[in-house]
């Protein structure tokens, strides 16, 4: 296993299943100590848990909904009690509602933005706090092709996640000078258990209009969270990184090439 992390401790929210279990335990592979949080899935934040200390490091699981300040607070206070420090955040947690702009509800609009957006902004902040004062640390954003185009029938969840790349590059800015870190990794078509729901073949659908010829995976994304964690990209930051497979750089084309 590569030790790149030994002795680093990191916290993914939303670890229980999906792109989030995936960073986690790429996280680990490269020898972090992992916080693995979530809100309503124990179960797999323990299994997720589980794994990562069959690969020698160590792992706690803390529940917390990440747009309830006192939540998010008590979490990180946990960290600290548990491990004395925080290196790296990824800001995971996310929830969206699929129906058209004229149908949404208030209700429907405020959750995704409260959970996507005012997380990542509650857990930066608390994150950041922590890391000026040891020496600096990374935060990685999970943003989404949407990012770069706009997704119908997903209007608040599309505009959570252009304002989180909005946000990592404000963060970086401000962040810089206490040697965090923000960047923003933005997944294309990943196969996970939310969205094999969105398709009878979701892997077969995405995987066809995909330059690559293939769908994503937990593990790409968590490949690329390392990198902006790690020596490599010392010199990066205010960014995103579209791990798409080439599908968002892709235009629609009326000709053959």
């Amino acid at each position: 296993m590569d030790k790149e992390f030994h002795g680093k401790v990191a916290l993914v929210t939303g670890a229980s299943k999906g792109v989030g279990k995936g960073v986690a335990l790429q996280l680990a592979r490269h020898g972090a100590n992992v916080v693995v949080n979530y809100n309503s899935d124990q179960k797999g934040a323990e299994a997720t848990a589980e794994e990562i200390r069959g690969m020698g490091v160590a792992a706690i699981v803390v529940q917390g909904n990440v747009s309830v300040a006192a939540e998010v607070e008590a979490m990180f206070a946990t960290v600290i009690k548990e491990f004395g420090r925080l290196d790296i955040l990824v800001n995971n947690a996310g929830v969206q509602t699929w129906k058209a702009l004229l149908e949404l509800t208030e209700a429907e609009w405020d959750h995704v933005l409260d959970t996507n957006l005012k997380g990542c902004f509650l857990c930066t902040q608390q994150a950041a706090r922590i890391m000026k004062d040891h020496g600096g640390g990374r935060i990685i954003n999970i943003g989404s092709g949407c990012n770069k185009v706009a997704f119908p029938r997903l209007v608040n969840y599309t505009a959570s996640k252009g304002g989180m790349e909005q946000f990592t590059k404000v963060s970086a800015v401000e962040l810089g000078k206490y040697g965090i870190r923000v960047n923003c990794v933005a997944p294309g078509a990943v196969e996970i258990e939310r969205t094999k729901e969105e398709a009878g073949d979701y892997a077969g659908t995405w995987a066809g209009v995909t330059p690559l010829g293939r769908v994503g995976t937990p593990m790409d994304i968590g490949r690329a969270v390392v990198f902006f964690c790690g020596e490599l990209s010392d010199f990066v930051t205010g960014q995103t990184l579209y791990v798409d497979g080439g599908l968002f750089a892709k235009p629609h084309w009326p000709y053959e090439y």
